[in-house]
């Protein structure tokens, strides 16, 4: 059986590629969070979670802090944060940041250590 999301169903914005979806309102075990800003150092807090996380950069560029390493990465890059690691990122400009960020898990988790 297929299952369709429709943007209003995942997207905070209507115009930005923004939000997330739990895996669990579709019946499996990946949640997927969608970020986007044009703001120079926009990002999450440090945070971590019981679950691995895998980070797609789709367009610019940023800094990721995943446990004790500095990464710098760019769009078509992919990293992940072990489960339990303290991580964040943040855009390093110029323009746009944009992510996919894959929760292992089928709920969203965090626990911000910021």
């Amino acid at each position: 059986m297929a299952i369709k999301l429709e943007r209003a169903d995942w997207a905070r914005d209507p115009a930005e590629w923004r939000g997330r979806f739990e895996g669990k309102a579709i019946g499996t075990g990946v949640t997927v969070l969608f970020f986007s800003n044009e703001r120079i150092g926009a990002g999450p807090v440090l945070h971590r979670h019981p679950y691995d996380e895998v980070f797609i950069v789709r367009e610019g560029r940023a800094r990721f802090t995943i446990g004790d390493e500095i990464v710098e990465a760019v769009a078509g890059d992919i990293l992940l944060a072990p489960a339990g690691t303290p991580h964040k990122f943040e855009n390093l400009g110029p323009g746009r940041l944009e992510t996919t960020d894959i929760h292992v898990s089928p709920e969203y988790i965090q626990e911000d250590l910021e």
